[in-house]
């Protein structure tokens, strides 16, 4: 298990990032929410999902649920 955060602002193209805790490309304190703990990239995405509809994971921490 792992903490997620997904990222409150979003990049350019719309999308919200989720994070695994510890990643080197983490948004500000202040531009985290914190999402739970997960076995995967998967549910913590859909869990970013019922705050922002257009969330992909990190290319970085959580690539096997990055899209785009």
């Amino acid at each position: 298990m792992a903490h997620y955060y997904v990222n409150d602002r979003a990049q350019a193209n719309g999308d919200h990032e989720v994070h695994k805790d510890g990643c080197d490309h983490m948004p500000a304190p202040a531009n985290q929410r914190y999402l739970g703990d997960f076995g995967n990239c998967r549910d913590a995405v859909a869990a970013a999902r019922r705050y922002y509809t257009q969330s992909n994971g990190c290319y970085y921490c959580a690539y096997a649920c990055h899209t785009s």
